[in-house]
């Protein structure tokens, strides 16, 4: 797994070849139903107790049609905007971005928690999780991570009750 931001967005050849093809059957085996159960309640569990949105996704391979210009990480940006993590009332937003092929992970926060959290802390959270997954603790390692995550809003932003309620969804969001 690559790490944080250390993927250049350059035409990549290679790159689109990867996800043509790319077979999810051999690679996504752990991404069961039950998983990403397990996974939408352990980001539930990472919002409790503060103001800040936890969203993860697990995508299987970038789209074929835009992979020869657009890294991992570019998806992972373009997915915090789709997908609305940034609209969050206090901005704090954070997209957590798996993808199988490129064995790459991403941290995306809104600019309301990155005002209090330094890029090296994501990074050093993103290399931990990569290491465990490297060792085939894939599930395990995501798990750690959103508590991480959870636990550093909770310093930032803690709140006993959030009357507000839960501004994005908590279930996975998996793109086969």
């Amino acid at each position: 797994m690559e790490s944080l931001r250390t993927q250049t967005t350059t035409t990549s050849f290679s790159r689109w070849w990867r996800q043509v093809l790319f077979v999810p059957l051999l690679h996504s085996r752990w991404i069961t139903t039950e998983t990403r159960q397990r996974l939408s309640a352990k980001v539930t569990e990472a919002e409790r107790g503060h103001r800040g949105e936890v969203f993860l996704v697990i995508e299987n391979h970038l789209p074929i049609s835009s992979a020869y210009y657009s890294s991992a990480h570019d998806r992972a940006v373009e997915l915090f905007s789709r997908c609305r993590v940034w609209d969050t009332e206090e901005n704090t937003g954070v997209l957590v971005y798996v993808n199988v092929c490129e064995h790459y992970l991403d941290i995306v926060a809104d600019r309301g928690i990155n005002a209090h959290v330094s890029p090296t802390v994501w990074q050093a959270m993103c290399d931990k999780a990569i290491a465990g997954i490297a060792n085939k603790n894939t599930e395990d390692s995501l798990t750690d991570l959103l508590d991480e995550i959870g636990q550093l809003l909770r310093h930032y932003y803690h709140l006993e009750d959030d009357p507000a309620g839960n501004e994005l969804s908590d279930t996975v969001l998996y793109i086969k």
